[in-house]
């Protein structure tokens, strides 16, 4: 897929400690060798004085996943969690009171966090949004 200035996408990233993540960006300018300029809309640069902007390849690059309505999760299904200033892809593990317990297998780390902050996972895969396992039903 070919982006253009201003498109919406997410970034995703291959550093150790963030594989599985994706972040908000805006596409600045295309690049003549399968690149982009983006710019971030929740990482600063490291003197924190403005939204970040690097060259990211167009492999590392998905136009933003739509938005599928859930009213809940169930055991073992695939969210993405809003954390850190981007999404983490996790699977559901429990729910005590209004929070899901997410387990994250690049890290090995359990967190809970309110229904607000998950979304259903996707993929995109051949120029298509690919719902992950996701049963829209609820845990009680």
């Amino acid at each position: 897929m070919v982006f253009r200035r201003g498109d919406e996408v997410e970034v995703s990233s291959k550093e150790d400690g963030f594989v599985g993540s994706y972040f908000p960006a805006k596409i600045i300018s295309e690049l003549m060798k399968k690149e982009y300029i983006v710019q971030y809309k929740t990482l600063l640069r490291e003197d924190m004085s403005g939204l970040l902007r690097e060259i990211v390849a167009a492999d590392e690059v998905r136009p933003v996943p739509p938005e599928v309505s859930a009213s809940g999760f169930s055991l073992c299904d695939e969210v993405d969690v809003y954390a850190n200033d981007g999404w983490w892809a996790g699977k559901v593990t429990g729910k005590v009171g209004g929070k899901y317990f997410v387990y994250f297998e690049t890290t090995g780390d359990e967190i809970a966090y309110p229904l607000s902050n998950l979304r259903v996972h996707q993929e995109y895969v051949n120029s298509k949004w690919v719902s992950s396992s996701f049963r829209n039903g609820a845990l009680r």
